[in-house]
């Protein structure tokens, strides 16, 4: 059937549908959404269970729009009046290609109202669609550049959900039922995450990284993914570099279509793209893209919250669940045909509470099989408790600030740094270590920033914290930015502190100029927290090399403190790996361990094989499975 057949006979069962009155306009499929629209958008809001009824019934997600929108200065001061004073409104932002105003608020609840009353009573006023949300006690600046981008490409970009809600509704091939994943990077190695699962009707692309301290890229160009604009989508599980940093590599080369994440992990993933650039073109490396891609890689992102269930092609929905690992990350479930099969890919997992988040979920609906990752699947990857971990760090903090040094944590701005911030936070609060400055270097401030934006991926013990006791521990006064290189002089040249800087693997980014300062210095210490990659600086320091070359004649001299503390790391350790198959429900028929090197992944294939005996594969790059 012709799309716009079967947009006249939505018309026509949704106006049955529809109480006596309202009048139903237009229909329109926008990105994978059903858009009703209205000249009476007052009614619909009238009828409270009316949408959650017609997205039951014609099970589709869909969202009611106005035929107009009232313009927006007078729909600010609609706002301002209907809200009141109390709800603390500090900012508005409107986005006409979708219909909505989202309305920034110190005490959402009361823009929310009692069971959304106040939302209802906006909706009725100004026509626009309102979401609520808390203001960050922190302003990130990436969030605020990504909401002007998006609004300044408004047009373009309801022209683009036009077309692709048009191609994921389509009518699919008679053909028969197959389903296949490709492995294009992340197996038996860790990095450039990149899979390609295929329908005789989809292609869908799960992730595109680039490999850490290496120049080799996920492999596409072969013949199952090229030429890139047949790929129906690219879903993107976490913002990390090696899950997302090749991402807007694709539209330079022809890729036209979305990108499917969350709403943290689109403003974290530009970031640290933009970050990427700027890093590899102070250290004089050929770079992939430009600033240009990044902005389409925005344009074209569909974010989804956890728990939504959502049309991506025409026979295959999505799932993103909460993965554990860092802000935004995400399991990947995808419910493929008319319930034939169903595949998760994990992206990277923390199967146990941090400080920021709860477990990553092993609970789904179906599950046929499983894509998990092996960055700690050894036998002997067994790591401490995180409260053994924070004593340790404890420790070695207040033993080298006693003797006078500094120490240097490099780590990723996403994730660990949090962790070692409120750590450290609360060791400085609770007098379990000196009171002293923790100076933070790179994009970790602006990552911390984002991490404030969006509260509801935290978990509830941080959002209570914060929330209801009135206490943020990113806002502590230990905490000072460093932000110009006369800043980061003072720093290297004054008394004890802590050094929480990127990169974290020691490939470039600020961490390099606190070690050709520092690192000389018996008394300074140099403290990992996190996973280091083969062929890093990191990983080399790690194995005891004492000179480290760096650019083309330049070598540091380590003669400072080198300390790994175990248990920060937002990876679940073999323990963990194992306990999250076995009380995974329903089990999957078959698991695919990936993202580990090679003796990891192989030995974590054969254990889960040994104890639950399902069948368990270890795959290399540019294999291709045939799933059903």
């Amino acid at each position: 059937m012709l799309i716009e057949d079967k947009l006249k006979d939505l018309h026509e069962k949704i106006s049955r549908k529809v109480p006596a009155g309202i009048k139903v306009a237009l229909i329109e499929f926008e990105g994978p959404e059903l858009v009703i629209y209205t000249d009476d958008p007052k009614r619909f809001a009238d009828q409270e269970d009316l949408i959650r009824v017609l997205a039951r019934d014609f099970r589709k997600r869909i969202v009611v729009r106005p035929t107009t929108l009232e313009d927006p200065e007078h729909a600010v001061s609609a706002i301002h009046e209907i809200v009141g004073e109390n709800g603390g409104v500090t900012d508005i932002f409107f986005e006409p290609s979708t219909g909505e105003v989202l309305i920034e608020a110190e005490k959402p609840g009361v823009v929310i109202g009692k069971n959304g009353a106040t939302l209802r009573d906006i909706t009725k006023r100004i026509g626009w669609t309102p979401k609520a949300v808390r203001t960050p006690p922190l302003e990130s600046f990436t969030v605020k550049q990504v909401r002007q981008y998006l609004r300044a490409a408004q047009e373009e970009r309801k022209a683009f959900l036009r077309r692709i809600g048009r191609r994921i509704h389509r009518d699919i091939s008679q053909k028969d039922p197959w389903i296949r994943v490709t492995t294009l990077g992340c197996c038996r190695e860790v990095g450039r995450a990149a899979f390609l699962l295929s329908t005789p009707d989809s292609k869908v692309l799960i992730d595109c990284g680039e490999k850490p301290d290496n120049e080799d890229t996920p492999y596409l160009y072969v013949p199952e993914i090229s030429p890139l604009t047949q790929l129906d989508a690219v879903v993107l599980t976490h913002a990390h570099l090696d899950h997302c940093a090749l991402v807007p590599l694709l539209y330079k080369y022809g890729y036209d279509g979305p990108v499917y994440c969350t709403p943290p992990t689109r403003d974290l993933a530009s970031m640290l793209q933009l970050d990427y650039l700027d890093v590899m073109n102070k250290d004089g490396r050929p770079i992939p893209y430009s600033s240009h891609e990044i902005k389409e890689f925005v344009k074209h992102c569909i974010v989804l919250n956890y728990g939504s269930v959502t049309d991506i092609a025409p026979d295959m929905k999505l799932t993103f669940h909460n993965a554990g690992h860092i802000l935004g990350s995400a399991i990947a479930h995808f419910h493929l045909g008319d319930g034939q099969y169903n595949v998760a890919f994990t992206g990277d997992i923390l199967f146990g509470k941090s400080r920021l988040f709860n477990p990553a979920v092993n609970l789904f609906p179906r599950l046929e099989a499983l894509f998990v990752e092996s960055t700690y699947g050894g036998t002997h990857d067994m790591q401490p408790s995180r409260a053994d971990a924070e004593t340790r760090l404890y420790e070695v903090v207040s033993e080298v600030l006693h003797r006078g040094g500094k120490v240097i944590i490099p780590a990723f701005s996403v994730g660990r740094s949090q962790e070692v911030m409120l750590a450290l936070e609360e060791g400085i609060r609770k007098e379990i270590i000196p009171k002293m400055k923790i100076y933070l270097d790179g994009m970790i401030k602006e990552a911390t920033a984002i991490h404030t934006t969006y509260p509801e991926y935290l978990n509830s013990d941080l959002r209570n914290l914060i929330f209801k006791e009135g206490m943020n521990p990113f806002l502590s006064e230990c905490f000072e930015q460093v932000d110009s290189q006369e800043k980061r002089q003072k720093v290297v040249n004054g008394g004890p502190c802590v050094i929480l800087t990127t990169s974290g693997m020691l490939n470039g980014g600020p961490v390099m100029e606190y070690l050709r300062n520092c690192a000389q210095d018996e008394r300074n210490a140099l403290l990992f927290v996190g996973y280091q990659a083969d062929g890093t600086l990191g990983r080399r320091i790690q194995k005891g090399w004492r000179e480290i070359p760096i650019g083309n004649r330049e070598t540091i001299v380590i003669n400072l403190e080198c300390v790994t503390i175990d248990g920060f790391s937002g990876h679940s350790d073999r323990k963990q790996l194992m306990s999250y198959i076995s009380h995974m429900q329903p089990r999957p028929e078959r698991v695919f361990t990936v993202h580990g090197d090679e003796n990891k992944t192989i030995d974590l294939a054969s254990s889960l094989y040994k104890k639950h005996k399902i069948q368990t594969l270890s795959p290399m790059n540019l294999e291709t499975y045939r799933l059903m």
